[in-house]
């Protein structure tokens, strides 16, 4: 369960990067909405993959909450995720 953790959790560091620094860009830069929907869905659905897989972790390795909500706040942060999976999930 927690190497599907840790492949969700690249997966969703990279559809953040993707979103910020790709579609949304294209979006108010050349007009193209087409790459935020589309990007900005498979995110969203990786993030909640991410805080439910998350939370599931938490009750089966008996993680603290201070480790929890660190974990769960790095998938807001742009590369917050890649670095939880290295320090925290190595």
């Amino acid at each position: 369960m927690l190497d599907f953790f840790k492949k969700i959790a690249l997966l969703e560091g990279i559809s953040l990067l993707a979103l910020l620094f790709f579609a949304m860009p294209m979006k108010y830069m050349f007009d193209q909405e087409i790459y935020v929907k589309t990007i900005g869905m498979a995110h969203g659905i990786l993030f909640i993959a991410y805080i439910f897989l998350a939370l599931v972790l938490k009750f089966t390795l008996n993680w603290s909450y201070k480790l929890f909500t660190i974990i769960g706040l790095a998938s807001i942060i742009p590369f917050g995720t890649f670095y939880v999976e290295r320090k925290y999930l190595a």
